[in-house]
């Protein structure tokens, strides 16, 4: 009985000063939220976490490595698997459908896909800012459609044979001189500023 009275005693101190901080964090973080940089950048390191992944693990492994079954843009018709840029273009199109508050798309200044282009003033400067500063991001803001964006640009770096190939190999292709570790596109990555 003295054991559970010491424990509780001992405890007690504990849980009020835990509560206390917790509630002054909460406190501050209704205060300040995060910066629309910070949910940009947080937003893509999932997205380019997946995208590595993706091309690693199953297209180039499947495809390139082991021989198994190709990557197709007409995957299935070729009853192949997805591209890795589809597949990332599919995943956008699901965070619009949930009505997600940011968008998200995969640009270049050398698209194989003709709607992969730019096409807003920042996209083309963020794009041509992560092609002649690798590993640097580019953020900026701008007006579409009456609201105020928050526009991120990341480098999209060919990381596996895989992705080499297939843009330097492709029949539309407007550049056939990829290597691995270079900046092939970039992900634009937008958040309302309301």
């Amino acid at each position: 009985m003295k054991i559970a009275k010491m424990k509780m005693v001992s405890v007690l101190p504990l849980v009020a000063v835990s509560m206390a901080l917790a509630g002054c964090g909460e406190e501050k973080a209704a205060q300040t939220g995060i910066s629309p940089q910070v949910m940009a950048d947080s937003l893509f390191a999932v997205m380019e976490a997946d995208r590595t992944v993706y091309t690693r693990l199953i297209i180039n492994r499947l495809q390139n490595d082991e021989k198994l079954i190709k990557a197709s843009e007409h995957w299935q018709d070729d009853k192949a698997l997805v591209l890795p840029a589809q597949m990332f273009r599919y995943g956008a199109e699901r965070v619009a459908e949930k009505g997600a508050i940011f968008s998200y798309s995969l640009l270049s200044l050398w698209p194989v896909n003709k709607q992969n282009n730019p096409k807003t003033e920042t996209e083309k400067a963020g794009l041509q800012f992560i092609a002649d500063n690798p590993g640097k991001n580019y953020y900026g803001e701008e007006q579409l459609g009456g609201t105020r964006y928050f526009t991120a640009v990341y480098p999209d770096v060919a990381v596996a044979p895989a992705c080499v190939k297939c843009h330097n190999d492709h029949p539309d292709t407007p550049r056939s001189d990829f290597k691995i570790g270079d900046v092939m596109g970039g992900v634009v990555v937008r958040i309302p500023l309301t």
